[in-house]
């Protein structure tokens, strides 16, 4: 196909038009919402932004990632690419101080730095907290607003301790197909109110830390059950649906003063048939590169005026629709800021370079771009901090905040709050050693068949059972017999030896897959809960809340939401009757089947 052709004469009808986005941009609205500058300001930003050359225009536009605090090649991004961002994945705190330090020290101009601030601060720190997964938040009764109001506190001290200033979060997604593997515990659930009430509550408290939030993923995923990072995802609504649910909740973020948001690699058909009648189905194009979801959607008619970054570019739910040197360009020429990560950085740099010669990007559609750019790193502060040479708190602040008593009492109370009785045989809880001596203990974790790369985490399933041998029962971990019809393990042999069956599912969602569900170990999948009438047998999810679609009729299940230290302490409360369940589902852990409730 030529794709030159495409671009130019066959161009899709919701892609950017030719000319961009040329409408003139008053750089007085920076004095308001979001942005809320100073007079002084406004000034830096229009100062810098006519200092600039356009070549440096140009690269501000980008926020790369780093995974280690490399000096040389931090260096080379600072000083030789000079993007406008980068996102730090996580690392130890001193670690991510020093990104920070040299980034910062070697650029002219201050970088926005971005850290996946979902769950607490360990998004950004491994010695960091984490407070809970959004689900597990929004599971716990008492004050859903609260807690996420905490989890924005969390992620705000923690995350300015490091030095960084934008959080890409929170997820806004709403979790309503059960068979997404990407949204799930990431998501506050199911019901749009919680989700706008918590995204709010979120975005308030982070912001009063000194961060930028970053709402996501606009238009809205958990519609489809597909993973943008392989595959294209789908939001399937119709406008009026679309407007009551998604519209609603990113209407409450930009009321909260929400400063930036990040658009996904999600198709929304009836937004773009909305817009042309009749456009041909190959033609509807994922938000990131659609001027009439960008621009039209978010922009025009809910009114955002602040910055807009793409999600990962390397995604393929993007890269599978246009060519790499037409999806470059075409982002910021439909509307976004800023372009999130790179393929080849000097190549999709040149593709940028190319497409604002080509006038896929027009010079005003540029100016508005790092306009917004810089208007976020003005309303940061880091103007402010770059003259007086810090950008992080001393280290003993630093310190004294990340991980600290506070936070891990919240944890633990999170915990202790969120955990989920979804259904219970009666009296099979509470489960002591002196009722249930001889416990076989099956782990599920997706290892058996050895061929996935991403492969889940199997720790959460060995707090476990090492929880459950401190407590004094006899622990047998299930090993797969030989042998097929006819030479199996005799039902007898298994009520002899085993007073109870205690299944453990780490089966977290995480990018690059295609579903979370459980795969069974052969011979005829022999570790299928089927003694559930004849030995007492409790499921607990540590991860996926929908794991009763493989298991209905398992008689007593548990939802976790997460299966770290702090969860497995609060979970054995539980299971021992020193605590009781008080955790309400925030989506329908039956998958909407009859079955799954017997």
């Amino acid at each position: 196909m030529n794709t030159t052709a495409r671009v130019s004469s066959d161009r899709p009808a919701n892609l950017s038009p030719n000319s961009g986005d040329s409408r003139p941009f008053d750089i007085t609205r920076l004095t308001g919402a979001p942005f809320h500058l100073d007079e002084a300001g406004v000034v830096w930003v229009e100062e810098t932004l006519h200092g600039m050359r356009t070549e440096d225009k140009l690269r501000q536009l980008f926020c790369l990632v780093t995974y280690s605090d490399d000096q040389s090649a931090l260096e080379r991004i600072a000083g030789d690419i000079r993007p406008g961002g980068i996102m730090c994945r996580p690392m130890p705190l001193a670690a991510c101080r020093r990104v920070v330090d040299i980034l910062q020290s070697c650029s002219a101009i201050p970088l926005l730095i971005a850290a996946n601030l979902e769950a607490g601060g360990s998004g950004a720190l491994t010695d960091g907290t984490q407070l809970g997964r959004p689900m597990q938040l929004a599971a716990a009764p008492r004050g859903r607003a609260e807690w996420a109001r905490r989890l924005g506190a969390v992620c705000g001290a923690e995350g300015a301790a490091a030095g960084i200033n934008w959080a890409f979060a929170p997820v806004a997604d709403i979790d309503t197909n059960w068979r997404n593997p990407i949204t799930n515990t990431r998501t506050f659930g199911s019901d749009p109110g919680t989700v706008g009430e918590m995204a709010e509550a979120y975005i308030a408290e982070v912001q009063k830390h000194g961060l930028a939030a970053a709402v996501k993923h606009f238009p809205g995923d958990g519609q489809d059950e597909r993973d943008q990072h392989i595959a294209p995802s789908v939001n399937s609504l119709s406008v009026e649906d679309w407007d009551r649910t998604y519209g609603q909740i990113y209407r409450r973020a930009i009321r909260a003063g929400v400063r930036s948001v990040m658009v996904g690699h999600i198709l929304f058909p009836a937004w773009s048939r909305r817009m042309h009648p009749g456009i041909p189905d190959r033609d509807i194009l994922p938000a990131t590169v659609s001027y009439d979801i960008v621009t039209t959607l978010l922009r025009d008619r809910l009114g955002f005026d602040g910055l807009i970054v793409t999600d990962a570019s390397t995604m393929a739910g993007l890269a599978v629709y246009l060519p790499r040197h037409v999806l470059v360009p075409a982002a910021i020429a439909a509307g976004c800021d800023m372009f999130l990560f790179t393929k080849d950085t000097e190549e999709d740099i040149g593709y940028m370079e190319q497409g604002f010669r080509d006038g896929i990007i027009t010079p005003e559609r540029l100016d508005m771009a790092v306009t917004r750019i810089l208007a976020l790193k003005a309303s940061l502060g880091l103007h402010r901090a770059q003259a007086a040479g810090s950008f992080v708190p001393p280290e003993a602040t630093a310190r004294s905040v990340v991980a600290c008593p506070d936070f891990r009492r919240w944890a633990a109370e999170c915990a202790a709050e969120s955990i989920t009785l979804v259904k219970q045989e009666p009296g099979v809880l509470p489960l002591t050693p002196q009722k249930y001596p001889r416990v076989l203990f099956v782990p599920l974790d997706n290892r058996q068949d050895g061929t996935s790369v991403f492969q889940n985490d199997d720790s959460q399933n060995l707090r476990l059972q090492h929880a459950l041998e401190a407590e004094g029962f006899s622990v047998t971990v299930f090993q797969a017999p030989a042998g097929f019809e006819g030479m199996m393990t005799p039902v007898r042999e298994m009520t002899e030896r085993y007073d109870l069956i205690l299944y453990a599912a780490s089966l977290a969602t995480r990018s690059n897959q295609t579903v979370v569900r459980i795969t069974w170990q052969n011979p005829m999948g022999v570790n299928v809960p089927v003694y559930t009438h004849t030995i007492p047998t409790v499921f607990i999810s540590l991860d996926n809340p929908y794991h009763l679609i493989d298991v209905p009729l398992v008689r007593t299940y548990i939802n976790c939401y997460a299966g770290n230290e702090t969860v497995i302490r609060a979970l054995m409360d539980k299971l021992t009757g020193r605590a009781p369940f008080v955790g309400v589902s925030p989506v329908d852990p039956f998958c909407g089947r009859w079955e799954a409730k017997l």
